[in-house]
């Protein structure tokens, strides 16, 4: 949040605290007593727009495999899991190598236009209303998807889901850094990628064992649960202050921080920085001014390196990699140790990002990340002119695996959170829209280029991949500076250049 920082001696407090919060003066102990529990529970419930986003990612996965053109309908059972690759009512629907391209291009097609006018939303009718009002075409999206009766319907439904991720990729950052004190900050911002990654081991495990149109009715609960959750969160206090509601503002912060919260001293910090800002500032006072001029251009790039990783590649054809190097696993249980990996490695992330810090973290992980790429292009071009790499099968799943680790840990969950500290709130709804947009733009072009690349064989993409993340590395170790622990005027002042 942008206003805890001035509170200088706040202290955890332990929920069902004694203390008449009405009757207790905290002037006079000197000390405002806060309670982390419920900034955790709104930033989980606005997450679950992660989980229903990291479902839409990562459905092409295991849905791929059984309404490919190619597959051949059968009355039998796979051998390799329970699911039931045959009756006309469950695979009536047959993808080409085209359709299934458009398929998972639509959705970051959907989330580029869903993100655009996400932040002029939510600076007008508030990010919680912004929320729920988004969270409506991601049901409509898995009702179409579910009952789809030709790929017009998958291609409808992918498009509807695409603007519902692009809009909650806009909101929840901004919603959590709102909310949250600076102490858990950098934690509360990891929770989007932790619980996207959680959205993405279920469709692996969920979609090994039952057909694609359970997945996808199994994935409507989700946003069901989200927007019922949205019903009891409270509208964050920055933007009840910018719509000079202070009784709210304060209302919903002993919400958030717990009764015995000091926050006439919060909110006042708060009002500060807004009263230095002024009112909601267009695109181009976005550009004209320094700091925010160097802050866009930071989130913007950091989005683009989170892509040219490759990561949503991997994550789109991640049963066709597994199944083209030849792993020595079967392609689903692959999938499934991946998603594993990385959501055990993202929650290791929320706990490292306050202590390591941003910086070392996206070293690390661009670092690591190019050394796997690198080792992947090498296995698939070893594959393609010599017969070696049948005994080196279970590289593939190695590389992979440390790859997702490395991704999880820095390039995954951090571009997002520091979307959220980099800009102040008269900029932060355009400032945020554009960054997610960059970041969907990004992801179109690389899920196009794989299939792309990959025609000319799956070591190009990697290799191209790798040349990207090694430019990561360098513009990180030259261009940003350490954010964990400064305020908002601190993170300003560097981006100023004072």
């Amino acid at each position: 949040m942008v206003a805890t920082e001035e509170v200088k001696t706040t202290v955890s407090q332990e929920d069902g605290d004694s203390r008449n919060p009405i009757t207790y003066d905290l002037l006079q102990e000197g000390v405002s007593k806060t309670s982390k529990t419920r900034q955790y529970v709104a930033a989980m419930i606005i997450c679950l727009g992660a989980v229903a986003a990291g479902t839409a990612l990562s459905w092409t996965a295991p849905v791929f495999d059984q309404i490919s053109a190619g597959n051949v309908t059968t009355n039998e059972t796979s051998s390799s899991s329970n699911i039931s690759t045959s009756t006309s009512t469950e695979n009536d629907i047959r993808l080409t190598e085209s359709q299934k391209t458009w398929v998972s291009s639509m959705l970051p097609i959907g989330a580029l236009l869903g993100s655009l006018p996400s932040g002029y939303i939510a600076d007008t009718i508030g990010r919680r209303y912004t929320a729920m009002v988004m969270d409506v075409p991601f049901i409509l999206a898995w009702i179409s998807i579910s009952f789809a009766n030709s790929v017009g319907w998958l291609y409808l439904g992918r498009f509807l889901i695409g603007i519902s991720t692009g809009s909650f990729c806009v909101v929840a950052p901004m919603y959590i850094s709102e909310i949250a004190e600076t102490s858990i900050r950098g934690s509360l911002g990891t929770l989007f990628q932790l619980l996207l990654t959680i959205g993405i081991l279920f469709i692996y495990v969920v979609g090994s064992l039952v057909t694609w149109r359970t997945l996808s009715m199994l994935c409507l609960a989700i946003p069901i649960f989200l927007l019922i959750g949205l019903l009891f969160l409270p509208e964050t206090p920055v933007y009840l202050l910018k719509r000079g509601k202070r009784s709210e503002a304060n209302r919903a912060l002993k919400w958030l921080w717990g009764d015995y919260c000091n926050t006439n001293s919060a909110i006042q910090v708060i009002q500060n920085d807004l009263d230095q800002t002024g009112a909601d500032a267009s695109i181009m006072d976005l550009f004209s001014n320094r700091a925010s001029r160097k802050g866009m251009i930071i989130s913007v790039l950091l989005m683009f390196f989170q892509q040219f990783s490759g990561i949503n590649a991997v994550i789109f054809f991640m049963n066709d990699i597994f199944k083209s190097s030849n792993s020595t696993l079967d392609a689903s249980t692959c999938t499934i140790i991946v998603g594993v990996v990385q959501v055990i490695m993202t929650l290791c992330s929320s706990l490292l990002i306050e202590k390591a810090g941003r910086k070392i973290l996206l070293l690390f992980s661009s670092t690591v990340m190019t050394v796997c790429l690198v080792m992947l292009g090498a296995f698939n071009t070893l594959q393609r002119h010599t017969e070696i790499s049948k005994s080196i099968g279970w590289l593939p799943l190695a590389c992979v695996v440390l790859f997702i680790v490395s991704f999880s840990v820095g390039y995954g969950p951090i571009p997002w959170m520091m979307m959220g500290e980099l800009f102040m709130p008269d900029v932060k709804g355009t400032a945020v829209s554009l960054s997610v947009m960059a970041n969907w733009i990004c992801v179109f072009l690389v899920t196009w280029l794989f299939g792309l690349l990959k025609a000319g064989g799956l070591d190009v993409p990697f290799w191209f991949f790798s040349g990207w993340m090694a430019v990561a590395t360098a513009y990180v170790a030259i261009a940003l500076q350490e954010t964990k622990g400064k305020s908002v005027s601190q993170i300003q002042n560097w981006l100023s250049g004072r």
